[in-house]
């Protein structure tokens, strides 16, 4: 059945029969320029398409030779306009007499996680409530003024100034959830109303590039824990998580004392992530990338930055105080974006079907309604990633479907408190270090 063996498949004719494909043909493609995947049981050559690809070559890429049927169906909210872009990839399909799924994925899991899916869709879950995003963005601008308000009264005192820094820092860990929401298209039903209104949350109102945004968490969504597919856990060797613990003690490499991991994590972690890591990668990826757009976006936020606090502080005084509403913003953002992840599993692919990846990576957080406000509704980490293009505001109503379908199959639904998800990301760094220690030491 299917015999090509060369590296890529011939285009086929009009009229011909489609050339049929089995699965040990297909892995054998997952090549950096030469890569197959499979959606809908249909074989698509995607090798000089990636390049193309408006979320990046290596989110594609990261599905090569594999079953994407649900990734697509996840992170594409038009699919009659992408299937477009696939006609002329299309070169078979799967043999009659092959699965669906390659490996040891449970079909009846995948099954019944699309059925949940398409529930989800006759319930209208996909369909945001615009007065939603509008009170969102009205309580942002409201804190970047009231901030103003506050020096411009009072006077740029330490009290007025650290409240001042709060309230910029609340609105910027707010401004990062809006931005979030666009970026994943469930705001507006348009890609491109989203993308635009993207820009403007990124860039005027936090100074970062969209599309460096996007290229890095779109990977994170693809393949969450997973070395070399998701940035946020390719941190070594500034830190050790998971199965990269015991590699670097096997292979004797001590960079750092890692043991200690869980207490230098304080010094290096959320003080710096955003002022350091983020502000030089951002900056790197729209000069090399060469987006230009984006810069003049987030040269936008600086300019207004400056205009509005420079005649409170001056030129040191104004760097000072967007450094320390930088170092707040960022520790928000560690620990929030990160207990739902780190104490998770973490290590190389393992070709799992999407509903059990998402699942194996993220864990909830209880719902409140400060949890709901403070997390941009990352305490539902689990809804967020098994659909991603869902407004935030329905991922209540899609739990209790989520919950009865990880009963029915075994699977872990883990909800902690806010307090303990936050601890755990310490304790699991201490087990990471510890972990690497042994392997030093004994392996």
């Amino acid at each position: 059945m299917g015999g090509h063996g060369d590296s890529r498949a011939q285009p086929r004719l009009r009229g011909a029969p489609m050339p049929t494909f089995r699965w040990e043909q297909i892995r054998s493609h997952d090549l950096p320029n030469d890569k197959w995947l499979v959606i809908e049981r249909r074989v698509y050559d995607i090798s000089r398409w990636t390049q193309k690809h408006p979320g990046g070559s290596r989110l594609i890429g990261h599905h090569g030779a594999e079953d994407a049927t649900d990734a697509f169906h996840a992170f594409h909210s038009d699919l009659s306009f992408v299937r477009k872009f696939l006609k002329p990839l299309l070169i078979g399909e799967l043999a009659p007499d092959e699965p669906s799924l390659d490996g040891l994925q449970s079909a009846q899991l995948v099954e019944d996680f699309r059925a949940l899916r398409q529930a989800a869709e006759d319930m209208k879950l996909f369909e945001a409530n615009p007065t939603f995003f509008l009170l969102l963005l009205g309580h942002i601008l409201a804190m970047e003024v009231l901030a103003w308000l506050l020096l411009y009264l009072l006077g740029p005192g330490w009290v007025s100034s650290t409240l001042a820094a709060l309230i910029l820092a609340l609105s910027q860990a707010q401004s990062w959830c809006l931005q979030h929401d666009l970026g994943h298209a469930s705001v507006f039903r348009k890609s491109r109303c989203n993308h635009l209104a993207q820009q403007f949350v990124m860039g005027q109102l936090k100074g970062f590039s969209a599309h460096w945004w996007n290229f890095r968490h779109f990977q994170h969504h693809a393949k969450p824990n997973i070395f070399h597919k998701d940035p946020d856990v390719t941190v070594a060797p500034i830190f050790l998580l998971g199965e990269s613990s015991v590699e670097y003690g096997q292979k004797k490499r001590r960079y750092l004392p890692y043991n200690l991991q869980h207490l230098y994590f304080f010094l290096i972690g959320p003080p710096l992530l955003t002022l350091v890591n983020f502000e030089v990668e951002n900056l790197a990826y729209m000069l090399v990338c060469t987006r230009w757009t984006d810069l003049l976006w987030a040269t936008s936020f600086y300019v207004r930055f400056y205009l509005s606090y420079a005649p409170f502080y001056g030129v040191p005084g104004v760097l000072f105080f967007f450094v320390a509403v930088r170092v707040l913003e960022s520790h928000w953002f560690v620990w929030i974006t990160q207990m739902n992840h780190i104490p998770k599993e973490i290590g190389r692919e393992k070709h799992r079907d999407w509903a059990s990846s998402q699942l194996a990576a993220t864990c909830n957080v209880e719902q409140s309604f400060f949890n709901d406000w403070f997390s941009g509704h990352l305490n539902f980490q689990i809804e967020h990633h098994l659909f991603p293009t869902m407004p935030r505001h329905n991922y209540r109503r899609v739990a209790p479907l989520v919950k009865a379908l990880c009963e029915k199959h075994g699977l872990t639904y883990e909800v902690k408190p806010i307090l303990t998800a936050l601890v755990d990301i310490v304790r699991s760094l201490k087990k990471s270090g510890d972990m690497w220690l042994e392997a030093y030491l004994h392996q």
